[in-house]
């Protein structure tokens, strides 16, 4: 085993308010992290410091053993998967779902001039198929479904084969049969010998998918609780994460919460 993202003492300060406080944790090659929280618990925070889009106010971050702020960060982004509303903005609406998916072989969010081989277009083309999506590949992305568009935006973060793969909540939006199809998905994706470290950012416990091995609680920029998946996503870490009396239930891998009566 060895490190893919270490977070030593990190915080985010904006103005007054801190986003992260004071939060460490490892993530090894082998673990798949599932992020949990509220909505404003500082997820997506910690995401992009984990992309190498955002630097801490204090602490360490070493990503695939590189410290950020003291290596290239335009070197280091294509080593790392990064699927997020934020990278899906930047993506021109009338770019095809091949060219959203072949550009990120470059780093960039467009095609311009680049000169991209048939081995590059072939593996986007591969990706596309590989996730449900190969009938899309000459739509301009602004016209795909909401289903389409997440599943285009994970094949181009496998794009450049990373070795660490960061997922900000690629359910959003879905409904029920697209929602269920992404976790499917994903846990094949994941359980595959060659998958890179993967963290998933959600704050529903449906969209974990099964073959996750750990979980990070976090609420109002700090952490709540980290370890392993089935030992420290109780019923009681959920509660005080949410700041609400829940139960847990799990069956056949898939997770769901409700407020206690």
């Amino acid at each position: 085993m060895s490190a893919v993202l270490s977070l030593d003492s990190v915080s985010v300060r904006r103005g007054r308010k801190m986003l992260l406080n004071n939060v460490s944790f490892t993530i090894n090659d082998d673990e798949r992290w599932v992020i949990l929280g509220p909505n404003g618990a500082g997820k997506t925070t910690m995401l992009q410091i984990a992309a190498a889009r955002l630097f801490p106010s204090s602490g360490t971050a070493q990503i695939l053993d590189e410290t950020l702020g003291a290596v290239d960060v335009f070197e280091l982004r294509p080593r790392i998967g990064f699927c997020s509303n934020a990278i899906a903005n930047h993506l021109p609406q009338r770019e095809t779902a091949l060219n959203a998916v072949v550009t990120a072989a470059y780093g960039v969010t467009g095609r311009w001039r680049e000169e991209y081989e048939q081995l590059d277009e072939r593996r986007a083309f591969q990706l596309l198929n590989d996730w449900g999506v190969g009938t899309v590949f000459d739509r301009p992305f602004g016209t795909l479904s909401e289903g389409e568009r997440k599943r285009v935006q994970i094949a181009r973060a496998l794009m450049t084969d990373p070795e660490l793969l960061l997922l900000d909540e690629p359910g959003a939006g879905l409904d029920l049969a697209g929602r269920e199809s992404l976790v499917a998905r994903t846990s094949e994706l994941i359980a595959h010998e060659d998958a890179p470290a993967t963290v998933l950012v959600t704050h529903h416990l449906e969209e974990i998918p099964p073959g996750f091995t750990h979980v990070l609680l976090l609420r109002d920029g700090e952490v709540v609780a980290q370890g392993p998946l089935q030992e420290t996503l109780t019923s009681e870490n959920l509660s005080r994460t949410f700041d609400m009396p829940l139960d847990l239930t799990e069956r056949n891998g898939r997770y769901s919460a409700f407020m206690k009566h």
